[in-house]
Formats: structure tokens, sequence, C-alpha cells
């Protein structure tokens, strides 16, 4: 399959030649200001809209009154850059909100949320999501509901992926979320949510002209995307999306015990499960494997955690992490070494802690059937993927002068 997404005018600046291991991509997001001297709030705005792009008052229960006119939002205009634009992103782990101005051709970002909220705990087994992991996600999105209000988001997207997806109970519990919070959730595809990780983390691929594999390894499944170079965007040559992420494959492969034959034995079934469905995937992008300079960009908290160990950071630090460029040897050397520790040890490192003590080994063996499947010397690291590519959508949209009747559509 062959697929374009949105343009994407952004890159890294002046990047000057292939990035060194241990350095960081130049592309950044503008940073808020400092409350001091925070930009006005955008006018009150918010009229539903239609379709998968939704006004603020579409999203959120008791929203703005009605929207102005297209002319009087500034969409083409001055006053574009002081609306407000959200993105959150309800995983099969975690709960993630990203609010954020246009700034010329990226933008700043003026508040953000993320939870751990285990949706899909128990999801593997029952096929259903539970009570507790409904009312914590429930949790997250109140707080999410709050923001959205506060900030008077002028366009939001919210989506929901492979929990929700899978979960026989899914459709209710967004149901629910709606009555409750006002949140309108859009249960997206595995193919459109490979799509918008792409949009969100391409511009962080190490400049070349050969092929290159995006992945995210989410909670509850993991999405490889190979693409090709193109002027402004990746093109997507083909793409799949495998029913193990973090939670998924921890519940599906349990531990029979905690001696390191046990654990060492888990790990390598949890290899082999995921090579196995990646394999239909890695023979098609076998041939593009032989071009010349072949590229790896991993979005996900398994990549971003690896690399963090890898610099022996004492705690998270986004600034050293996104766009960071790792020897792939070093990622498999951490990924072999946590999973013959055991949880007390794993959760006693920095940047893993308890949370992620547990669904970091299965995130390792995720990782280390893509490095089987696309071997490059070098692994690129992104702190961003969906929420970002939400928000570029969303922008590019809006900049889109409308279509008079005798223009007709563009299907």
């Amino acid at each position: 399959m062959a697929d374009h997404i949105p343009p994407d005018k952004a890159s890294r600046a002046s990047a000057g030649g292939k990035i060194k291991s241990g350095s960081v991509a130049d592309f950044r997001y503008k940073p808020s200001p400092p409350p001091d001297q925070k930009p006005p709030e955008p006018p009150a705005t918010g009229a539903p809209g239609t379709g998968a792009h939704t006004r603020a008052a579409a999203n959120v229960r008791g929203g703005p009154p009605s929207l102005p006119s297209r002319q009087a939002n500034g969409r083409t205009g001055r006053h574009r850059g002081r609306q407000a634009y959200a993105a959150l992103d309800l995983g099969t782990n975690n709960c993630r909100l990203l609010i954020a101005r246009p700034s010329g051709e990226n933008f700043t970002v003026i508040d953000a949320f993320s939870r751990v909220v285990k949706l899909g705990e128990g999801l593997a087994v029952s096929g259903q999501l539970s009570d507790k992991a409904m009312d914590r996600a429930l949790g997250a999105l109140t707080i999410c509901a709050d923001k959205l209000r506060r900030r008077n988001v002028f366009l939001a997207r919210s989506v929901a992926t492979e929990a929700c997806r899978r979960a026989s109970n899914g459709q209710d519990f967004i149901d629910r979320v709606r009555k409750e919070t006002g949140i309108v959730l859009d249960i997206i595809s595995a193919q459109e949510e490979a799509r918008l990780a792409v949009l969100g983390c391409h511009v962080l691929l190490e400049q070349g002209h050969g092929p290159a594999v995006i992945f995210d390894i989410g909670g509850g499944s993991t999405e490889l995307v190979l693409i090709e170079p193109g002027e402004n965007v990746p093109r997507i040559l083909d793409w799949q999306s495998v029913p193990w992420g973090v939670v998924s494959l921890s519940d599906t492969v349990p531990r029979r015990g905690d001696d390191d034959a046990s654990r060492l034995g888990r790990y390598a079934q949890m290899r082999q499960l995921v090579s196995d469905s990646f394999a239909p995937f890695a023979e098609r992008v076998a041939p593009w494997r032989r071009k010349a300079d072949p590229r790896l960009l991993g979005t996900s908290g398994t990549v971003t955690t690896l690399a963090s160990l890898h610099l022996e950071l004492p705690q998270y630090d986004r600034q050293a992490v996104d766009g960071l460029i790792v020897p792939s040897d070093s990622m498999r050397e951490i990924c072999q070494r946590l999973a013959g520790m055991t949880w007390a040890e794993r959760s006693d490192l920095p940047c893993i802690g308890h949370d992620r003590a547990e669904l970091v080994v299965a995130g390792c063996a995720i990782l280390e059937a893509i490095l089987d499947l696309w071997p490059t010397a070098e692994l690129g690291v992104a702190d961003r993927g969906i929420r970002e590519g939400i928000l570029r959508s969303l922008m590019a949209a809006d900049l889109t002068p409308p279509q008079t009747a005798d223009q007709g559509s563009a299907e």
C-alpha cells in the first residue's frame, strides 16, 4: 500500500550531516512562555464541528459559545497563532493530552498532561475493559476535560486506540466517557494510528536517501511503517500493526517463576511471539533492507526509557532524549540486561520505577524483534507521536481555505 500524509514543512534545523550517537536533533517544540509572560487566552470559541476534527464544544460538555466565522477566527490571518488546538490520546496504558498554539511552521505547547491508567489491564484474558481500569481512565479524562475548558480550545481531536478497538465493551466505555466528561473519543483504526505516529515524529529521522522504518510500541499494539523520503513528508510504502504492546504481551505471557531461567525463558517466549507476528511484514520489507542507508526511528515509552538508561540519566529528561541517536547494540545490551533482572532490581533503576518495572520487559522483547527484522547500526528515539501528528493535522486542515459550492469536493 502507499499513502501520503498531510504536509508538514517542519524539519530539523541545519543538521549538517549525520547526527552522531548521543547527540540530539535540532528540531524542538518551542517552549511555553514563563508564567509571567503567558500570552493572552484566545477568544471564546467552539461550536460543534463535523467529522474527526471536532470543535471544542463537541469534545467537552459545556463548551464555549458559538464559533465566529473562519475569517474572524484568523484561520489565515494574524490571530491564528493565538488559538489553542488540542490532541488527546487514550491508549492501552496511558492517557495523554497536548494543547498548543501555532508558531510559524511549528507549534508552542501551552499545556500537557500524562497519566498511566492501564486501561487495557486484563483485556488480553477477559476481552473486556475492567471496571477499575475504566474508572482510572475516567479520572484522567476528567482532568483533561477541565484543561480543555480552561484553555478555551478552538479545535480538538480525541482518539482511543487498541484497548477500545479490541474490547467487547469498548463502545460502551466511549459512550460513558462522553456522558460523564463531555469528551468525544474517536476509536481510530490501526492504519490511522500508524499514520499519525509517522506524521508526529518523522522530522526526527536521520538525514538520508534510503528507506526507513518508523515504529510505535504501544500498550496494546505495535505499529511498523516503511517509508521513503518525500519532498516535505515521507511516503508510506507499507505498514503493519500487531496486537502486541507492553500490556497485552505482559498479560499473554505470564511469569511462571522468578529465577534466572524462568525470567529469560519468558523473555525468549515474548520475542518469538512478536517475531512470528512480524513475519509477513519482515518478508515484504526484505528487498528494501538491501537498499542504501536504511534508517530506524522509534516512538514509545520503551525506547525513551531505554535511551535514558543508555545516557545514565538520574531522571527522565525529554530534552536529552527526544531526537537522540543510539547505537542499536547498546539498546540490545540494555534489553537483555533488563530481561534478566528481578522486578525489584528494575524498579530501583532511574527512569523505570514501579509503573514500568514489569512492562518494560515486554517492550524490550518487541524492540529486539524490530531490530531483528530491520537491522541498523543506530536507532533514532522520539518522545513524540500520535498527539503531535493530530496537532499537525488539525493545524494544516485549518489553514486550508474552505471550498465554495462550485468547487466541489476533493474526494
